[in-house]
């Protein structure tokens, strides 16, 4: 495992292509020494260097492989504790080539910033691979070496990521443009948004459903007839998403999730996380009366514990027109928000799936 002692609090951990640019880097080193590492160090594009332990090593006639385990801190990525696998062969001609084989993904699908059919490994860990193992070989006096990174298990620990519908087929990426990982990091949710609009738009959708989260992007499912690439799981980015979007010159969004965070986003909070927005309670027992609710049923709204409580009520006292209206205000503000960049369509569902509310703007 990498040792990580950057910061307080919770730790970091360090990212697919820093643990395969040390497994290379610990590979040629066997290769040219004959003497497996017990630890390897690299620099990382953020700055400094880490020092990762060597797990397993295999030397043959003409080639080498190192392992190291990936350490992803306190960060709940499924690829903790996975096995990054580099094995290298020299060559007298200068340059490193850098393949994935089993367990790494391949593109089939544009967007990505990868020619389709290349392995998934993204551009800042091929170059801290060809950086690492460039320093091996200055040692040695060799030009190149070939490269070719496996992820055991690979293909399994994908299926618990959005590979399959970004078009990577066969196993993980090998990401990284820091080189460390940040626990819950934003940074990474907003990649995924990001990857996520890029392979709809380039595969040519004009519509996209955004989604508060995977229950949401399932009940979204059952409304709108599009292709899996359509749906984007946005979670609390909505600004973020939307100005992306605007971006990518998009023709139509749709707004799909429940009352808790669309009620935040009718109110005008384009961040939804419960740590930087609230649930407006006066706010919706003010549209409750605008509707038609009588004092107690507003009252009663106000007093809600939660904005789920506030829709049992306006439920239980048939406020007709009550979720047509936050739908409308979701999508007027999304709308307003873009500047009219493309149409806005909300959705608003209860925690079953069944449709409350629907508004365009």
């Amino acid at each position: 495992m990498a040792e990580s002692k950057r910061g307080k609090g919770l730790r970091e951990g360090y990212s697919t292509g820093s643990c395969a640019a040390a497994a290379a880097k610990a590979a040629a080193l066997l290769q040219l020494t004959r003497t497996a590492p017990e630890a390897v160090t690299i620099n990382l594009p953020i700055g400094g260097r880490a020092t990762f332990r060597v797990q397993q090593c295999h030397l043959g006639a003409d080639w080498a492989s190192a392992s190291i385990i990936k350490d992803a801190g306190d960060d709940p990525d499924c690829t903790h504790g996975a096995e990054i696998v580099a094995e290298l062969s020299l060559r007298g001609e200068p340059g490193i080539g850098i393949e994935g084989g089993a367990g790494v993904g391949r593109i089939t699908k544009p967007g990505l910033g990868i020619a389709i059919g290349q392995a998934s490994i993204t551009r800042v860990p091929r170059r801290m691979i060809s950086e690492s193992v460039g320093e091996a070989l200055a040692l040695g006096g060799y030009g190149g070496a070939r490269v070719l990174i496996t992820v055991p298990h690979g293909e399994e620990l994908a299926k618990r990521t959005m590979n399959t519908r970004l078009g990577i087929v066969g196993g993980i990426s090998i990401l990284g443009t820091s080189g460390i990982v940040k626990p819950y990091s934003t940074a990474a949710y907003k990649v995924s948004i990001v990857q996520a609009i890029d392979v709809a738009t380039a595969i040519g959708l004009d519509e996209v459903v955004l989604t508060t989260g995977g229950r949401s992007e399932e009940y979204a499912m059952r409304h709108f007839r599009l292709r899996e690439e359509a749906f984007v799981q946005m979670g609390d980015w909505v600004g973020f998403a939307l100005t992306y979007l605007a971006k990518k010159r998009i023709g139509k969004v749709s707004i799909a999730g429940m009352i808790g965070k669309l009620s935040k986003v009718a109110n005008g909070d384009l961040h939804t996380h419960a740590s930087r927005s609230d649930v407006d309670l006066d706010g919706l027992a003010a549209l409750a009366a605008s509707c038609g609710a009588d004092a107690e049923t507003m009252q009663a709204v106000r007093r809600s514990n939660t904005a789920r409580e506030a829709q049992e009520i306006v439920l239980a006292q048939d406020v007709v027109g009550f979720f047509d209206q936050v739908a409308e205000r979701v999508a007027g503000r999304c709308h307003a928000y873009v500047k009219g960049a493309f149409t806005v369509q909300c959705i608003l569902t209860d925690s079953d799936g069944a449709v409350l509310g629907r508004a365009t703007a």
